[in-house]
């Protein structure tokens, strides 16, 4: 029997990224980079607000925003940039609708935690997504709302378009 990310919690440590508040879809993937493809689109993610960040994030970072983050129109390319340079989990206290459901469409996991803001930049934490619960490094847990196990096995798929390829047998040609 295989296990999947719903199956198993996380016991590895992310990195974290903090931004602040009302982070639109702009500056996920700005405007005028949207005509290009996904590879630079994503080296201009956050450039306002963390200009090193595209070149600096690890595969298995984290980003930690204020509330409100993915306002702004519905471009599925803003929670496809993160995935791109290897986002793993955005944890914030609210998220637009849209973003919530291109990002887990893209295969990008979102947490809604009310206490996002005591993340530290660079602290390492720890995400259960199943059971709701971030863990800190002196294990300190923070509570978040549990996402269901469906919506996580599409996130390890990398997305809707994935899972469906693997649940009918598609293989690119």
């Amino acid at each position: 029997m295989s296990t999947s990310m719903a199956d198993q919690p996380d016991s590895q440590t992310h990195r974290a990224w903090r931004v602040g508040a009302d982070i639109d879809t702009d500056a996920l993937a700005p405007g005028a980079w949207m005509k290009f493809g996904i590879d630079e689109i994503a080296r201009h993610c956050l450039q306002r607000q963390r200009p090193e960040f595209a070149a600096n994030v690890q595969a298995g970072d984290v980003v930690v925003a204020g509330p409100n983050f993915g306002i702004g129109s519905s471009r599925e390319q803003a929670p496809a940039a993160l995935v791109h340079l290897g986002v793993r989990v955005v944890i914030a206290p609210a998220f637009s609708g849209l973003f919530f459901r291109n990002a887990f469409n893209v295969g990008l996991v979102l947490l809604t935690c009310a206490e996002a803001a005591t993340i530290e930049e660079g602290e390492r934490v720890a995400i259960d997504p199943l059971q709701g619960r971030i863990v800190r490094a002196g294990g300190e847990v923070l509570a978040c709302d549990p996402l269901p196990a469906f919506l996580l096995e599409m996130a390890a798929a990398g997305g809707l378009f994935n899972q469906l390829k693997q649940r009918y047998g598609v293989t690119d040609t």
